[in-house]
Formats: C-alpha cells, structure tokens, sequence
C-alpha cells in the first residue's frame, strides 16, 4: 500500500465514494423538501378557499347553510374541515382531537399567515368559530385485495400494501465498481509516465546516457512530459560532459606524448655524447617550460569550469586594463611588424576580476598575433553598447576559418586546419571564453570581411551581472 499507484487510486476511489454519497444525499434531501412543499402547495391555496366560502356562507346563510358546505366540501377536501365554537363542540358534532385544536388556537392568535386557520364570526350570541383542517380522521380506505383462502378476490378494509421499493444493493454494486474502473484508469495514467522515468533514472545509473524519455511520454502535454523533457536535457548535458572529459582525457595525453618523447630523446643524446650535455640541457629545459605551460593552462581551465577562481570582484577599469593588454602584446608583435591599432573611448569602470579578464583579453590578442602575416594589422576597439553592456572586438587578417568552423574555436585543444606550424595547445580561446562566461558576458568568433577572423567579447556593466553569473 506505500506504493503510489495503490495511494492513488485508494484516495480517488474514497473521494469519488464521499463525493456520490453527499450527492445522493443532497438530492434526496431536496426531492423530499421539494415534495413536501408541493403537498403544503397542492393542498393550502384550495384549503384556504373553502375558508373564504364558509365564511362567506356562514355570514350569508347562517350555521346551517355553513354545516350543508363543510358536508359537500369534505368529499373533496383530504384533511377534514372542523368548525369548533368557543368551548370546542364541532358544528356537526365530530370529534375534535385535541392537539389539533390547540395548534390551530395558537396559529390563530399569532401573527403568521393562517392560510388552513380562519376565526368565523358567527354573529349574535352564537361568537367566534374557529375553522382549521385538522388532520385525517376518516377511516382507511378499502381497497381490493385478495380474499380468503380458497375464495375469490373482494375488498377488505384496512390501509393498502406498501408500494413495491426497488432493491438497493445493485445500484450500490454498479457505483462501486464503476468509480473503482474510473479511480483504477486514473491511477494508471498518473503512475505510467512516473514507472518510465523510474527505468529511465535506473538505466542513466548503469550509465547508459543515451536513453531518453520524452519519445515514450506519446502524447502528453502535462507537468509529468516536462520533467521527462528536463530528464532528457539532463542526460543529454551529463553525456556532453563525460564526453568533453574523455575528450579532454585524450587530448591532454596526446599534448603531452610529444614533449615527453623529446625530453626521453634529449636525455638519450647526452648519454651517447656527453659533449652535447648543454644542448641536450638547454632542449630539457625547453621542454620542461613547455610542459610547465600546458599543465599551468590544463589547471586554469579546470578552476574556470567549476567557478573555483579565489580572485575577488572588484571595480576596474576596462579601458587601462584593455590598453595594458595592448601594449603587452605590441611589444611581442613588433619584431614581426604587426601594428595593433586600439579604439578605447574614457574610462569604463566595471566590477571583475581584473587578472582573470586581462588573461581573457590577452589570449585573444596573442591568438590573433599568432596568426596575422608579418606586417599586418590588428584592429582592437572597445565601446558602449545599448543596454547597459560593454563590447571588446579584436579583428585580424590572418587566415580566418568558415562560417561552420568559428563556434568549434572555443572547444579546449582544438585546433584549426590552418594552425599546424603555429606554436600553442588550442587551450586559449578556451580560457576566455570560460573567463567571459564568469562575468555574466559571452564570446563569439566570425569571419571578417575582406579575410581574417572577428571575436568579439560582450560583457554586461552592472554589478549584478558580473558577480559570478554564468550563461549557459
């Protein structure tokens, strides 16, 4: 009984049964009001005209033309007409009940509407009479019936047999068994839909990420399709991730395969000839840098996907910070005779964390040094932009990549088919856009006109979107 199905239809079930009894009973309730009130309906309007007339024939004719009415009217009339004197005597000499009496001697003295209680003046000395309809007084009716034993059907006397009631206990059979068939029906829509997220959860646990339940919900457009449509975007993001590890996994290896491969090589040429010893040093220092780097970037990016940067949100200046980055990267693009050209307007003061930005900022830039021809230029602009957001874009006219290929730029450890001979792992753009995600902004790559590649970094200016918020 603790399982949800069970709970389910128990509850709808005594709902349904509660709901059926208050129902039944309301409108038995209601139909014997209704009939009660069409008895009291059916019976005063012409109980009270027989009181308007014996009032008037008492006025007219006097007691006797009255008594000759009541006998004509009594036929007709259900209830007997007693006209009472003031010390009780009916005008034809019938029995007068008692209680009867003193009810309606109350209903006449009150203010309440007599509509079966009339005072007659009688004139003279004769008084008030008192004209009510008392309850039935005749004998019960004969009606035919059956005779003796062995004899034929004839008349008796006595109150005829109660009418023939039909049995109760099949409608009561019927009810239950159809709020049980309804409850039943409702139980299984509610629960079938929450036994296949059950499998779906039990088949995401034995790590088969590719299952899916929005395709077995059929039809349905509720709450319990929704969660199965977020169950899907879940295991669709977890199996995105697991991928991106293994991915990340093989990449890392690979990357570092080759500086290994040289140190091994470098350190078998000084044993062979121990005369090269400071070359072979020198290349062992070389690689160790390089190795030093790539496990610095692998850590950086790590911190930035699970938002473990130590560094405070602080209010900077973008405009310095941009121009430091410019100028850093002038100095390392002059040997070349790269020109980097900056359009910075006044001061823009945002909150972030400055280091972490400036190493965004910085690797694009040196990203598009590292690909600009000697002697090109690289155009830099920084601007206000409508809603209270700030743009950063960083054009170049290097080799550029298609339409198709500017999204995969951000991917860790890609590299473009044009890249090959150009030193670095593919974990720069990375970087920044994991940094730019930290403020709250976003990061997008394009081709530009005329050749090259456009980035464009967006970043929001207030401090509640740069607190740390991450899009996703």
């Amino acid at each position: 009984m603790n399982r949800l199905f069970w709970k389910i239809l128990v509850t709808f079930w005594l709902t349904l049964l509660a709901a059926s009894l208050a129902v039944g009973y309301a409108l038995r309730m209601t139909q014997r009001a209704e009939h009660a009130e069409r008895r009291e309906v059916d019976r005063g309007p012409r109980l009270a005209m027989v009181l308007d007339a014996a009032e008037a024939t008492l006025r007219h004719g006097g007691p006797a033309a009255l008594a000759d009415l009541v006998r004509a009217e009594e036929k007709r009339v259900p209830e007997p007409i007693l006209i009472v004197d003031a010390d009780g005597r009916d005008l034809l000499g019938r029995p007068v009940p008692a209680e009867a009496l003193a009810a309606a001697r109350r209903t006449a003295e009150s203010s309440a509407a007599t509509r079966s209680v009339r005072l007659l003046d009688a004139g003279g000395t004769a008084g008030r009479w008192l004209a009510f309809g008392a309850p039935e007084t005749r004998p019960p009716p004969r009606f035919s019936g059956p005779g003796p034993a062995g004899g034929p059907p004839g008349p008796r006397d006595g109150p005829p047999p109660p009418p023939r009631v039909a049995p109760w206990w099949p409608q009561l059979i019927a009810g239950l068994l159809a709020s049980l068939a309804f409850a039943a029906l409702l139980a299984w829509y509610l629960t079938r839909p929450v036994r296949t997220l059950r499998v779906a959860f039990d088949a995401a646990a034995q790590g088969r990420l590719d299952t899916r339940v929005q395709p077995l919900m059929g039809r349905r457009r509720d709450e319990i399709a929704d969660l199965g449509a977020d169950f899907d975007r879940m295991v669709q993001g977890v199996q995105a991730a697991f991928a991106a590890q293994r991915r990340l996994l093989h990449d890392v290896s690979h990357e570092l395969r080759s500086p290994l491969a040289r140190l091994q090589v470098a350190t078998g040429l000084a044993r062979q000839n121990p005369a090269r010893l400071d070359v072979a040093l020198d290349r062992i220092d070389h690689e160790a840098a390089r190795l030093d780097q790539l496990i610095d970037q692998v850590l950086t990016l790590a911190r930035l996907e699970s938002d473990t940067s130590p560094e405070a949100i602080v209010t900077t200046d973008l405009s310095g910070l941009v121009d430091a980055v410019v100028a850093d990267a002038r100095f390392e693009a002059a040997p070349r005779g790269i020109t980097i050209d900056l359009a910075c307007p006044g001061p823009l003061p945002l909150p972030l964390r400055a280091e972490l930005m400036h190493r965004a900022i910085e690797n694009v830039l040196r990203n598009a040094v590292k690909f600009s021809p000697d002697g090109g230029r690289i155009d830099a602009r920084l601007d206000a932009l409508p809603g209270s957001a700030v743009g950063i874009e960083i054009a170049d006219r290097g080799p550029g990549v298609s339409a198709g290929q500017a999204a995969t730029l951000f991917e860790p450890f890609h590299r473009a088919h044009n890249a090959r001979g150009v030193d670095g792992y593919g974990l720069g753009l990375a970087i920044a856009r994991q940094a730019v995600r930290m403020h709250g902004g976003s990061i997008a790559a394009h081709p530009r006109d005329g050749g090259g590649l456009c980035i464009r970094i967006t970043l929001p200016s207030t401090a509640a979107q740069a607190s740390g918020s991450r899009t996703p």
